[in-house]
């Protein structure tokens, strides 16, 4: 098998897709939707003792993880061996030690096209919207580095590039309701640009259509929610759903890198140890001076949500169900959003869905059907409906 279109011919079951960096946020999703259709699954992860929660999410032995290093290519020959499916979903925000952009996302994401192209695997690639090897922020350099790397060795290699992903978990709701509870200012760097946050279970069901061989290879999509909103307008609405009143704060670009060299020297001074909502590189800073939308050439070229025929979730649905717990009063908090433990709409437990058919969460909750139905919505104009 040497590519996607081959993939509905044989039973999901008889198929072994290997993912790299299943354990991590994204992953456990990715694992779960693969699990749910059958697929047999093997995690590659540097530690694989870490990995093991994932096993309750499919059947005995349908999910094994196994030890492998991006810096060693051996390693990642023995992960793909005998796949029909390789994904990647390693990615860093910031450098550490070894761990450095060039030889994650850039060197890492093309040798696991080349173990894979040699197994004769078809190749996902997550990257993010901003790749570009042009870019000034070595993060989004190497990411479009890595693409490049992964198109060169896999031509029918399919490339997902999404926006800010949110969800039970994220490492962007919860890092700003952390801050909010502890700082009574919250100082942003580039509290303008603008992102399209995207629920992890949507990016989740579109890496599995992928793998069920539903997604048109060779190309680039770029996947984004329902909304744009500035980053200053999510941080606001992230204090409006956790019920805190807290400064929030535009530092010009200079200020936010005389910040962002404070917590990267404090970090160094820490060995590491600087809790992680604190930290905040130069890089990182450069990379929010560029907004994080989907394209309207990916629009116009079928290359976005819609083309997939997923109707992607927006964040009032699925926000309040897992930032109650920064609530003064957690779970027992009154007043606006008192739906705080309103189940988050789970995408990742429908069967497979007919081809051509939308996507839709279950159920829903938040502002938008929750005590304040009749009010008009906080975050913005929404696409589409729920049910």
């Amino acid at each position: 098998m040497t590519g996607f279109d081959t993939l509905p011919l044989t039973r999901p079951a008889s198929q072994l897709v290997t993912i790299f960096g299943g354990s991590g946020f994204l992953g456990r999703h990715v694992v779960r939707a693969l699990a749910k259709r059958g697929y047999r699954i093997r995690v590659a992860v540097r530690r694989p003792d870490l990995a093991l929660f994932l096993q309750p999410l499919g059947k005995v032995g349908q999910i094994v993880a196994v030890q492998a290093n991006l810096r060693y290519p051996d390693s990642v020959a023995r992960a793909v061996e005998g796949s029909s499916v390789v994904i990647n979903l390693v990615g860093i925000l910031q450098e550490a030690g070894a761990q450095s952009f060039s030889r994650l996302q850039a060197d890492g994401a093309g040798e696991i096209a080349r173990q894979a192209a040699r197994a004769g695997a078809a190749m996902i690639q997550v990257s993010a919207i901003g790749a570009d090897p042009d870019s000034a922020s070595a993060y989004a350099r190497t990411k479009a580095e890595g693409e490049g790397q992964v198109f060169a060795a896999c031509p029918d290699a399919i490339v997902f590039r999404p926006s800010l992903v949110f969800g039970p978990g994220d490492s962007f709701f919860n890092r700003f309701a952390s801050l909010a509870r502890a700082l009574p200012v919250l100082p942003l760097a580039g509290a303008e640009t603008r992102f399209q946050p995207v629920f992890v279970g949507d990016v989740a069901e579109a890496i599995a259509r992928a793998v069920e061989g539903r997604v048109p290879a060779g190309k680039v999509y770029e996947l984004g929610g329902p909304e744009i909103s500035t980053l200053e307008h999510l941080v606001r609405y992230m204090l409006e759903t956790v019920q805190r009143r807290r400064a929030v704060v535009a530092l010009p670009l200079p200020a936010a890198k005389i910040q962002a060299r404070i917590m990267e020297i404090a970090n160094t001074l820490t060995l590491g140890l600087l809790p992680d909502e604190l930290k905040l590189t130069r890089d990182q800073v450069i990379l929010l001076q560029t907004d994080n939308v989907v394209s309207e050439a990916a629009k116009a070229e079928g290359r976005s949500f819609e083309a997939l025929g997923i109707l992607p979730t927006a964040a009032e649905a699925v926000v309040p169900g897992y930032l109650w717990r920064f609530r003064k009063a957690g779970q027992f908090a009154t007043g606006r959003g008192t739906e705080s433990q309103a189940e988050i709409p789970d995408t990742l437990t429908h069967a497979p869905l007919d081809p051509g058919s939308q996507h839709r969460p279950g159920r829903a909750s938040g502002p938008a059907i929750g005590p304040d139905a009749a009010k008009p919505s906080q975050m913005g104009t929404r696409w589409g409906s729920r049910r």
